[in-house]
């Protein structure tokens, strides 16, 4: 206890100590600063004062200045949107498509993806083109044929939807969930495949 006394009563010793405590907590501070983890499956943009990195960050631990950057981490799994898709037939009726898209981020696009298309590129990329692919296809087929050759409509709006997204985005497959009609339309197209049956 005496010795303890004594120590406190040493105004240098004890602001000695001080000072060495905050610089262990402050180098403690700079150093969890500095560390990131990248989970699998994906990959991490630095962002230094604003300014992305054109070289991503691989999955696993990495570095970086503590304070002035910051990672995103941006997944390149395959991931699955539902969308759907307002079209017209060439008979003139209005159909609605409702879909799911499969669609991936290439490696080599996540920085280009990250600073043109900031936040999700399904709802800026993706989406508006799928949509697009869709109603040029049904534009040329009558809504009875829309109805029964759902997989070749898949297959042309596939096709168009990776010629307009380009190298960017990978879109794996386009599934067609459901084909909506007007009532009307539904009634005229059960009556006549019964009269044909």
């Amino acid at each position: 206890m005496n010795r303890l006394e004594g120590f406190l009563e040493n105004p240098k010793a004890v602001s000695g100590l001080v000072i060495k405590g905050l610089v262990a907590l402050l180098l403690v501070i700079v150093v969890s600063g500095s560390i990131f983890v990248i989970q699998p499956g994906s990959r991490g943009v630095l962002v230094t004062l604003g300014k992305v990195s054109p070289v991503f960050a691989p999955e696993g631990l990495g570095f970086k200045a503590p304070f002035i950057t910051s990672v995103v981490s941006v997944s390149v799994r395959q991931q699955t949107k539902v969308t759907q898709a307002d079209c017209y037939s060439s008979d003139l009726q209005q159909i609605r498509v409702a879909l799911k898209v499969l669609y991936r981020v290439p490696e080599s696009m996540v920085v280009r993806v990250f600073q043109d298309y900031y936040g999700d590129p399904f709802d800026s990329l993706i989406s508006p083109r799928v949509a697009e692919a869709l109603k040029e296809v049904t534009a040329l087929q009558s809504a009875e044929m829309i109805v029964k050759k759902r997989e070749e409509i898949k297959s042309k709006a596939l096709a168009a939807a990776k010629a307009k997204v380009g190298d960017l985005l990978v879109i794996e497959d386009i599934v067609i969930e459901d084909v909506a009609l007007s009532k009307e339309l539904e009634t005229a197209i059960e009556s006549k495949m019964v009269q044909e049956q």
